[in-house]
């Protein structure tokens, strides 16, 4: 059994590795591209959907892998359940939507399935918002 479990965390670290790094590649694409960094909005924290919960979360650990690895000033976190927390600046939900060029949608909290989808974003879906 513990194998199992540690069969299964090693495969979800794999997910959350792979994840920053599409989003790291996504940015460095953008700035490939247009010769500046893109603004970037990530959306969820939480461990899972409409908590307020943020321990062991792959959500938190990718958000912390893209700005370990990223010089971009202009990253928004966003975690509609929490006021504040001690690492990531929180901002408001439909704020970053509207001011980030590439929106990362990591926890499929309701809030985000209000949020129309806009064709001049690069949207990556990693939770199904828009299924």
């Amino acid at each position: 059994m513990s194998q199992l479990i540690g069969k299964a965390r090693e495969t979800n670290n794999y997910k959350s590795f792979w994840v920053a790094e599409k989003i790291q590649n996504e940015m460095l694409a953008f700035q490939l591209k247009t010769g500046r960094m893109p603004s970037l909005a990530i959306m969820g924290l939480a461990f899972k959907p409409n908590i307020d919960d943020l321990r062991e979360s792959p959500a938190k650990y990718i958000a912390q892998k893209v700005i370990q690895n990223s010089n971009n000033e202009q990253i928004y976190f966003v975690e509609p359940n929490i006021e504040d927390h001690p690492v990531f600046k929180i901002s408001d939900y439909q704020l970053a939507y509207d001011q980030a060029e590439i929106v990362v949608f990591l926890v499929a909290h309701d809030e985000f399935k209000s949020l129309p989808k806009q064709e001049d974003k690069i949207v990556m879906d990693f939770c199904g918002i828009y299924n």
